[in-house]
């Protein structure tokens, strides 16, 4: 009884700590992925000014 209880608070904690490690690793490279975020929208806004004039 006491295994599937343990298993699933296994699984939680796991989740648990992929998302803190990702929060971690985007905070790390909050710079990095802003400016590739930031290109893309451009590039974007680019393209749509293309198409539409």
């Amino acid at each position: 009884r006491n295994y599937g209880r343990t298993r699933r608070g296994l699984g939680t904690l796991e989740m648990l700590l992929i998302i803190v490690v990702i929060l971690i690793i985007a905070l790390l490279f909050k710079k990095q992925i802003m400016e590739l975020i930031n290109k893309l929208l451009a590039n974007v806004n680019k393209k749509s000014e293309e198409f539409t004039s």
